[in-house]
């Protein structure tokens, strides 16, 4: 069926005007792009999937976000060839990454002809048929001319649209509908779509219980990280060290053509447990995986610098990383 459904009760719904029943239901309503308040109609004004239609190529595109969307659309609109300024409010682009991997992407965008303003904010939008005037405040206090704008604010999840509390299902003020580690709503009838709903809801005993979700800005270069960040264990005064490695000293990324990168990992200064990760540069989203898995299985230091990396690899940064960590490395 292809409609519009909202819940009646605890095991009913309608679709169109149509009721239906059910045993069980997984609520899998997706999310979508959050739309600023008081910005004018104007077909000039994306959002991120409109932008995905690429409907034009603007010589002047303006991008309201320096989150994940935001930096890719800017990547890609960058190599196509338009003036690419992008926007973000806090104080460095992609908030919640690692401060030193997110200056390392600043720096190399910019490189590409990007412009950045950071602690920005868009105070007001103006339409003419000439052009989008955007006014800003902040960091960069002034106008910026647009023929194009996205709005790469973020996503707000559409837990809200569903009429989910006839079925006794809770959602939060940003549309998300919590769930226990099977997946089960408050409702025992209903899941919310996750790894494992399905497994449940055929009958299997099944839990999902991970932070290790990796996070990757397919950029150029790329940003990637999952864990703690060396900020976020500062903050919930976990004790942790820190162990860098330059890929400037990376001879696969070197003989590449690959620019500046890093890889950065936060670790436990007794079990010696890799708590974090980031790593920035080229196919860092690819190298990302080994660092995860040796957080998943509780992997030491010692285990990973024990494991042989193939010479010359960009897998090396992570093993020349617990090297360091460990007073080994020969490699800087």
């Amino acid at each position: 069926m292809r409609g519009t459904a909202e819940f009646t009760g605890a095991q009913s719904l309608e679709i169109g005007g149509k009721p239906w029943t059910f045993d069980q239901a997984v609520i899998a309503v997706g999310s979508a792009p959050v739309r600023l308040p008081g910005w004018p109609e104007d077909d000039r004004i994306w959002d991120s999937t409109a932008a995905l239609d690429l409907r034009a190529l603007p010589k002047r595109l303006a991008i309201v976000g320096g989150g994940i969307i935001g930096l890719e659309m800017a990547t890609v609109y960058a190599a196509l060839g338009s003036d690419v300024t992008v926007i973000e409010f806090m104080d460095q682009i992609a908030p919640g990454a690692d401060t030193e991997a997110a200056r390392i992407l600043h720096a190399a965008l910019e490189a590409d002809g990007i412009t950045i303003h950071t602690g920005t904010k868009v105070a007001s939008v103006k339409a003419t048929k000439a052009a989008l005037t955007l006014t800003c405040q902040g960091v960069f206090d002034g106008e910026i001319k647009a023929d194009a704008a996205i709005q790469a604010v973020g996503r707000s999840a559409n837990g809200g649209k569903i009429a989910a509390g006839k079925a006794g299902i809770e959602v939060t003020d940003r549309g998300i509908i919590p769930v226990d580690t099977s997946c089960r709503t408050a409702n025992p009838a209903s899941f919310a779509i996750g790894h494992v709903a399905a497994e449940v809801a055929s009958g299997h005993e099944a839990v999902f219980e991970t932070d290790l979700i990796p996070s990757v800005a397919y950029t150029s270069p790329e940003l990637a990280w999952a864990g703690l960040t060396q900020v976020q264990a500062k903050e919930r005064n976990i004790s942790h060290k820190v162990a860098c490695f330059p890929w400037a000293a990376s001879g696969r990324n070197l003989s590449a053509g690959g620019g500046d990168g890093l890889t950065k990992l936060v670790h436990c200064p007794t079990s010696h447990r890799v708590l974090g990760a980031t790593l920035v540069g080229r196919n860092a989203g690819e190298l990302l995986a080994e660092c995860v898995l040796a957080m998943e299985m509780g992997a030491t230091l010692e285990d990973i610098a024990l494991t042989v990396h193939a010479l010359p690899t960009l897998s090396e940064t992570v093993a020349f990383t617990v090297e360091r960590a460990l007073g080994s490395l020969t490699d800087l």
